[in-house]
């Protein structure tokens, strides 16, 4: 009986392992992909971003240039912080968010049948297309809610507690 407990613990142990170790790798994998992006689009003229903003057709060219040049600062901090593990929980919330502003963006696009050809996630070079984008973040989104719920090993915040 005694030994049947210890076991059963063991089996709990194991399982919130696995999950912090899913919750650090999808903590890793977003903020490389919001590091990623925010870098790339930094690297550029802003004005390449905000022309593929522009193909949305949501906003006109002043607020699009403004988007083009907060957004990747957003999505780089966002990152960094992410990746270090400060402010987990908020960041990963915020790469959420994030996520699903773009998703909305997409599938706007997407159902109007817009001639998107750079969907602007990654600068202006060539991207998937919009469905494929879509499904690309649902699957980071799906991440971020691992990265938020369980994405505290080794993180800064870790430390604080």
């Amino acid at each position: 009986m005694p030994g049947e407990i210890i076991s059963g613990m063991e089996t709990m142990d194991s399982k919130t392992n696995i999950w912090k170790a899913a919750g650090l790798l999808a903590r890793l994998a977003v903020g490389g992909v919001f590091i990623y992006a925010g870098t790339i689009k930094l690297l550029a003229p802003a004005e390449e971003f905000a022309y593929a903003i522009e193909t949305y057709k949501v906003t006109g060219p002043q607020l699009s240039l403004w988007a083009a040049y907060v957004m990747p600062w957003l999505e780089l901090y966002a990152g960094l912080l992410l990746v270090a593990g400060i402010f987990t929980r908020f960041n990963a919330a915020l790469c959420g968010a994030l996520l699903l502003f773009f998703e909305a963006l997409l599938a706007q696009a997407w159902l109007r049948g817009l001639p998107v050809t750079s969907c602007g996630c990654f600068g202006s070079g060539g991207s998937n297309s919009l469905p494929v984008e879509f499904l690309q973040n649902l699957v980071f989104l799906a991440l971020a809610y691992l990265a938020y719920r369980f994405g505290r090993l080794f993180s800064a915040d870790s430390k604080a507690d």
